[in-house]
């Protein structure tokens, strides 16, 4: 049985400007994502790894083609429907966790559920359910200046899974952690999207995330340059 495509790119293409200054940040990408992947993005700076992130998740809008992710069209969302699916069908990790310096480990886990309308007893329960699942049970109730890079970094994926997402999106999750904790939080973030049946998409520069990747996609100058499996 083939894989449940969760998200396709078709065609597209992201312009900034007009005229003598306008630049094609993407030029024609086709990408495909499916479930339980764990995709490396490559490219260097300036490539659109960010403006392809940014287009499937719904933060931005392409000049031109097609957009699908979880079976819903991203073109043509308004602010709040965009916001809405961001919410609940999309997970973020960042590479500086940004999480809400006045809340718990486990508040901050349970600010998705909240927003997508869970009562706040049921959000502390899955809060806490992913706080264990990425091995933090004990830090609930700690902030986040009381945590290491890497703690925070697990809650920052806990809170991006909670909603149980077809797809999260990372970007260089692991540029703000060393080595050992970096490759904790990759491990991570491979189970927990497998297990979850989530297409992971991680834009790197880090040989080390391409080499845990199940696929790795090149750009280059807004182009695809290469999409398969990485050397091993």
């Amino acid at each position: 049985m083939s894989p449940r495509r969760v998200a396709r790119c078709a065609s597209l293409r992201k312009v900034y400007g007009s005229g003598d200054t306008a630049v094609a940040a993407l030029d024609g990408v086709d990408v495909e994502l499916f479930a339980g992947e764990f995709v490396a993005l490559t490219g260097p700076s300036g490539s659109g790894k960010s403006t392809l992130l940014h287009l499937l998740g719904a933060m931005d809008t392409p000049s031109e083609g097609l957009i699908e992710v979880d079976g819903q069209s991203l073109t043509g969302l308004d602010d709040e429907a965009a916001s809405r699916f961001r919410c609940e069908r999309l997970g973020f990790v960042f590479q500086f966790f940004h999480l809400m310096p006045s809340l718990s480990a486990w508040e901050n886990v349970a600010l998705p559920a909240r927003f997508a309308g869970a009562e706040r007893a049921e959000s502390e329960a899955r809060s806490r359910e992913g706080l264990a699942r990425v091995g933090l049970p004990a830090l609930a109730e700690r902030f986040p200046d009381q945590m290491s890079g890497g703690q925070q970094q697990r809650v920052a994926i806990a809170r991006a899974l909670i909603n149980d997402p077809a797809l999260v999106l990372a970007d260089e999750p692991t540029g703000n952690l060393d080595h050992v904790a970096g490759a904790e939080v990759l491990e991570l973030l491979a189970e927990l999207g497998a297990e979850r049946g989530s297409a992971v998409l991680v834009a790197t520069h880090d040989p080390a995330v391409t080499a845990a990747a199940t696929r790795a996609i090149r750009l280059v100058d807004g182009k695809l340059d290469t999409d398969d499996e990485p050397a091993r």
